[in-house]
């Protein structure tokens, strides 16, 4: 009987130092880990992720399911109640070694229905519920925080590498004939850091014409939750990708919209690549879903012309 070990973080800049803590120290016999790549949204279902459906393909009756909590696996009720259906029918154990659902036997099941176990659903809904009350209110409280510090004046962001009272001083030695590479030896930051102290010295620099127009602004629309599940499981480029992982989550009843900040030319190639979504392929509510975000970059984000702006960023 093998041991099946699945690991996940949210995003790429988390680590499984913690996963793996515990796993290390729950002593498991010649582990077979499955780990999904860094930044596997929590709201993508399990079933669908790449590496689950490799542990599933891999394993074989009798073979158990390990996991450092709950929630590296699913999210909210259904997740849990979908792989639990799974696991069964596979005739897979799954033990869970940290965490509320630690202490719990989840493949408890009626001898003569099979079902779950009334005390079992009951307790994993109401845990899932807790869980998900957690996250949502950290949500809000991160949503609110960088709210007030923009009524403060702060700006979010990664802070400049080279500060503002070194700046001046790291342009003065660059015209005097100071190398990128020397001046990022002295001030002990990369070259790309100086290079953006620097970046209008440079003589790559382009002066913009005074009849060139204005750079786009960044609009603020709200993406419903259905376009943003979609999409986080696409073939996406970097800053696509960015412009999602920054986006701000915001109740909806039983849904969420994700609150997006971008140029009005990346809300139109999200807007394309959510495209199947119009399909018949597609669920009314996810078409529904398309076409609100339709309306909305519709109304908000003019045309432009996106070809230089999106995949030249990859």
């Amino acid at each position: 009987m093998a041991n099946l070990v699945y690991k996940r973080v949210s995003t790429d800049q988390q680590s499984t130092d913690r996963q793996n803590l515990v796993l290390d120290e729950a002593g498991i016999e010649e582990p077979v880990v499955f780990e999904e790549e860094g930044g596997t949204s929590s709201r993508l279902h399990p079933l669908e992720r790449l590496k689950f459906g490799d542990l599933l393909t891999y394993a074989r009756p009798g073979d158990t399911v390990h996991i450092s909590e709950m929630f590296r696996l699913v999210r909210g009720t259904q997740h849990i109640l979908d792989v639990l259906d799974v696991l069964h029918r596979d005739r897979l154990a799954l033990r869970i070694h940290d965490g509320a659902f630690s202490a719990m036997d989840l493949t408890a099941r009626h001898p003569r229905t099979g079902e779950l176990l009334s005390t079992v659903k009951f307790m994993v809904q109401t845990l899932a519920a807790a869980g998900e009350l957690q996250r949502d209110l950290q949500r809000e409280l991160t949503y609110d925080g960088l709210r007030a510090a923009e009524v403060k004046g702060n700006k979010g962001g990664r802070r400049p590498a080279v500060p503002a009272g070194k700046a001046e001083a790291v342009r003065t030695a660059y015209l005097e004939g100071g190398s990128i590479a020397a001046l990022a030896r002295d001030h002990r930051v990369s070259r790309g850091a100086i290079r953006t102290a620097v970046a209008d010295l440079l003589p790559e620099y382009t002066v913009v014409d005074a009849g060139t127009p204005p750079p786009e602004l960044s609009v603020v629309l709200d993406m419903p939750g259905k376009v943003a599940d979609f999409l986080r499981a696409a073939d996406l480029a970097p800053v696509e990708r960015a412009v999602l992982d920054q986006g701000v989550t915001v109740r909806r009843g039983q849904g969420y919209t994700l609150r997006i900040t971008a140029v009005p030319a990346i809300h139109r190639r999200l807007l394309d690549l959510c495209q199947a979504l119009s399909g018949a392929s597609a669920v009314p509510a996810q078409r529904k879903a398309r076409r609100e975000y339709e309306n909305r970059v519709n109304l908000h984000a003019p045309t432009t012309d996106l070809g230089s702006q999106s995949r030249s960023a990859t």
